[in-house]
């Protein structure tokens, strides 16, 4: 129902609501998980009176987020995680349909972002839902009034967790932060089948190129590595993968991909994807080396995986070829073609992940929400794991909406199970 008297709000434009509302709707319908623990919040209301931030991104998956904590009793203020993702339908629909404030401009420029950004933390929130940590450290680095309130947070993300973990070893994080990003249910269906789904999907959305028959070089072979890799081979590409830690490099290996540097990669890759929480992992060296042709993408959080200013140093020419596509022309006549601007390409130029994969990542953020909430005053300041509890209950509930039973030990496996003899 569209609300008389809006909350603080800064969204493209609010008529765009009604297909907003439709997409959140749609996306609701997929995330059987999450609409199960709004239910029980809805009766419980156990974040009550909280005062929550959230910097994500603005999608249709998120704002049914948004609503089950605000059904939990929660005041929630949402800003974007990347200045590419925001889907202004949704934001509209969130402020004018919800009654959220919403801080979020598809294409907004880095000002802006900071901008909104700060307006989050002016409202001082108790606890933080981060996707990179810019909330989190924004507060820390301007010794933020907020962090004497604090609960704590939570952090969806691998560079986020970085960040942070930075931030502890020097002995600044103020608050508990549960690392969402390491759960087990997350790691397997968000990084993996989430992330090899939506990365090539946002690729072949900008680009239309054909996978099967090129050899498609994946720079990091972590759980969203992996599943990149498995999707492009099951699309009848052949993959290369470079990774710099030997274990993950022999898993690959054994998994029957080819393994090498980047460098030696540049030479025979028809698409690049690069997703290792890093910087400058593709530059200057390896761009000399690509064919004409070869398309660049980033599936890691930040825009800092691929060197843009040694790609520009080294073009001559640069035209945007497509909507989401900027080709550089080298000195020599060959091109490259860079999507989405370097930045996270499933979000950047396609939908990001499935409701389904989100359906899990954010039962995980609701019940670390709770959970930190319920035990107020009791976590110490740092990076700590998401409770397996809360890893059984999210995973159990998903295997419930599929359908699917599983065995239970019986009571003699139970107890040769505990016995050390």
């Amino acid at each position: 129902m569209a609300r008389t008297r809006l909350p603080r709000h800064e969204v493209a434009d609010l008529a765009l609501a009604p297909v907003g509302a439709s997409r959140i709707a749609w996306a609701g319908g997929q995330m059987p998980v999450l609409a199960r623990i709004r239910e029980r919040f809805t009766v419980d209301r156990p974040l009550e009176g909280i005062r929550l931030g959230a910097c994500l991104h603005v999608t249709a998956e998120t704002a049914n987020l948004v609503l089950a904590m605000a059904d939990g009793g929660a005041r929630v203020a949402l800003c974007s995680a990347n200045p590419l993702s925001t889907q202004d339908d949704v934001a509209a629909a969130l402020v004018y349909e919800h009654g959220t404030e919403v801080h979020a401009l598809r294409g907004e420029d880095a000002d802006t972002y900071a901008r909104h950004v700060r307006a989050l933390l002016d409202g001082q929130p108790q606890v933080t839902v981060d996707d990179g940590a810019d909330l989190l450290m924004t507060a820390h680095a301007r010794a933020d009034a907020a962090l004497g309130e604090l609960i704590g947070g939570t952090e969806e993300t691998t560079s986020g967790l970085v960040r942070l973990r930075r931030l502890e070893a020097e002995g600044k994080l103020a608050c508990p932060v549960l690392a969402v990003n390491e759960a087990r249910t997350e790691r397997a269906l968000n990084d993996r089948h989430g992330t090899g789904q939506s990365a090539l999907d946002g690729i072949i959305r900008a680009s239309h190129v054909l996978l099967a028959g090129n050899t498609v070089v994946v720079v990091g072979y972590g759980w969203a590595g992996q599943g990149i890799a498995e999707r492009a081979r099951g699309a009848g590409a052949a993959v290369i993968v470079c990774e710099i830690d030997p274990l993950r490099a022999l898993e690959a290996r054994m998994a029957g991909y080819e393994v090498m540097p980047a460098l030696e990669a540049a030479a025979r890759g028809d698409v690049f994807v690069t997703v290792t929480g890093s910087r400058r992992v593709l530059r200057g060296e390896h761009f000399s080396r690509m064919k004409d042709g070869a398309v660049l993408a980033n599936a890691g959080h930040f825009d800092v995986e691929l060197d843009l200013e040694e790609l520009r140093a080294v073009a001559g020419e640069v035209r945007e070829v497509r909507p989401l596509i900027e080709q550089y022309e080298l000195q020599d006549g060959r091109r490259l073609n860079l999507l989405a601007r370097g930045r996270v390409v499933n979000l950047a130029a396609g939908e990001g992940h499935p409701a389904a994969v989100m359906d899990v990542s954010f039962a995980l953020q609701a019940l670390c929400v709770e959970h930190l909430v319920r035990r107020r005053g009791e976590l110490t300041p740092g990076v700590q794991p998401v409770p397996e509890s809360i890893d059984r209950e999210v995973a159990t509930l998903k295997l419930a909406a599929l359908g699917v039973a599983i065995d239970e030990p019986t009571p003699e496996q139970q107890h040769y199970r505990e016995s050390w003899t």
